[in-house]
């Protein structure tokens, strides 16, 4: 009986919230492959957002398709909310400014695809 009550405190205390910070935005690229037009490459991202986590305002020289994988985000784009959820998709234009932040209580996730000009920056952060 002791040894089952130790095992639910443990399954307990590891399904129990620890303590996050709000301000973790974490980019795994996946893969970067240059692409059969002369000067151009692919890259493919997953994007993981902390509760409450934003990412500032920035923008792309390429089009960016992203797919939410989990949790719900709000993207700001040219000014305007766009709350995006698991399984939906958001597609945001050449030059565009655009935020993001995790609208949820949990993890929240998006796997960004970008077809950018080889050699330029991905991203530039707006003032």
């Amino acid at each position: 009986m002791k040894s089952a009550i130790m095992l639910a405190s443990a399954i307990l205390a590891l399904q129990s919230p620890s303590p996050r910070p709000v301000s973790t935005v974490v980019r795994y690229d996946l893969q970067r492959h240059d692409l059969s037009t002369s000067a151009w490459e692919s890259l493919q991202a997953l994007v993981t957002f902390a509760p409450g986590a934003p990412f500032r305002r920035h923008k792309h020289p390429d089009e960016e398709i992203i797919y939410v994988t989990q949790g719900t985000i709000e993207h700001v784009v040219a000014g305007k909310p766009i709350v995006v959820r698991a399984d939906e998709v958001l597609f945001i234009p050449k030059g565009t400014i655009h935020a993001a932040r995790n609208a949820g209580k949990g993890t929240a996730g998006d796997l960004a695809n970008d077809v950018v000009e080889r050699g330029k920056p991905l991203t530039e952060f707006a003032k």
